[in-house]
């Protein structure tokens, strides 16, 4: 049995790895193939009469370390300078106006629909607004230059907006000036603390000769959000700080106290290697992410009639909102108006929603349709992009 687990995971593995190098060229999401093949897998057990764990008690932990690592991930290749700014400052407008109506929208829908409470409609709201980066960035690959740019920063800061704006509204029971205060020191003192582990963690980086120094860092990476997060604090801000700053350490090229502390040149070469470290270890968890959540879903909750005109109306809101964000950005319409899947972050902020705060048609039903139909609108949309658009 121990050997059929491990031969099974294997294959299915290098099928994830196929689908991702494939992706680029079929223009097909890995998500949506990781998906079916976890669903078959399921379908397959369950018609030889194999039993096996759920599985559940996986996915919040998998999907923890896949929302660290992939925005990890995207970080540490975003690139700052002067030219940039104005991207960065459109795609981080556009990313926190596209969150914060298409919530409203949602919100006010559960809000008249259900009579629920508002804060409790936000709440439900926040997962089905946040754009997936682990789907967006790896299928803008066929876009322009300028066009995947965008794309990388807005999903990126998207995941990372979307968390916080989640881990705001769960701890409230009302909103006043006293909660906004407290969430705006918490902000400060996050940043305080990025600021002292970022250091910390670039130093050991450059110090440790032992053979083995880039997994103990990723675990200290993730030993700081857990903790921080423990505390409530926006925790994925120290992510992002990080990924940032270690990421575009060239730019510190010219300050003697960094240059000598830190053996910039030295330090420049490890950051390219934990660079591709990391892009391989959040393949692999964002993988097994999906296969295991593929593998979760039965038959009747896709095609659920009960939530599938819920997640029809929830994807028309997020896509008109689309496109009024979109045109205050003065970006092109097309392609970039497909480019808003859900994924992962919709996964794992839903299941973060504890049992007595979540609205009824709130379910695995009506997240895997939405998450199916944004990934679905935006291959067909990605499909339609020109060669001479690219």
């Amino acid at each position: 049995m121990t050997a059929t687990i491990i031969i099974t995971f294997c294959i299915l593995l290098l099928l994830a790895y196929l689908f991702d190098i494939s992706s680029s060229k079929t223009k097909i999401p890995s998500i949506i193939l990781l998906l079916l093949l976890g669903w078959g897998v399921k379908q397959i057990t369950l018609f030889l009469d194999i039993h096996l764990p759920t599985f559940d008690y996986a996915l919040p932990v998998l999907g923890t370390l896949g929302l660290i690592l992939i925005v990890l991930e995207g970080t540490l290749e975003l690139e700052l300078n002067k030219s940039k700014k104005k991207l960065i400052l459109t795609s981080f407008s556009g990313s926190l106006l596209g969150l914060l109506f298409s919530t409203l929208a949602i919100a006010f829908l559960f809000y008249y629909a259900g009579n629920y409470s508002f804060l409790n409609s936000l709440l439900n709201a926040v997962p089905f607004c946040v754009i997936s980066s682990a789907i967006a960035i790896p299928s803008a690959k066929n876009l322009n230059k300028e066009e995947k740019e965008f794309v990388i920063y807005e999903s990126s800061f998207s995941d990372i907006l979307g968390v916080i704006f989640f881990s705001y509204i769960s701890t409230l029971t009302y909103i006043n000036f006293k909660s906004i205060g407290i969430f705006t020191f918490q902000i400060v003192l996050m940043i305080i603390i990025s600021f002292v582990s970022t250091l910390g963690l670039s130093y050991l980086l450059s110090r440790i000769k032992h053979h083995i120094k880039f997994i103990p860092i990723i675990l200290l990476v993730i030993l700081i959000y857990e903790i921080s997060k423990i505390y409530h604090l926006p925790s994925l801000i120290f992510v992002l700080l990080f990924g940032l700053t270690i990421g575009n350490i060239t730019l510190f090229k010219h300050i003697p106290f960094i240059n000598k502390t830190f053996k910039l040149e030295m330090l420049i070469k490890e950051i390219h290697k934990f660079t591709e470290l990391t892009a391989e270890v959040a393949f692999l968890i964002r993988s097994l992410f999906f296969l295991l959540f593929g593998f979760t879903i039965n038959s009747s909750e896709i095609l659920n009639p009960e939530t599938m005109l819920w997640a029809i109306l929830i994807v028309i809101v997020i896509f008109i909102i689309r496109i009024l964000q979109i045109k205050l950005s003065k970006k092109p319409l097309t392609p970039l108006l497909y480019m808003a899947p859900r994924g992962l972050i919709t996964i794992l902020l839903f299941i973060s929603i504890i049992p007595g705060k979540q609205i009824y048609w709130v379910n695995k039903s009506l997240v895997t349709q939405v998450i199916v139909l944004t990934t679905f609108i935006m291959m067909i949309g990605v499909m339609n992009v020109k060669k001479t658009d690219r």
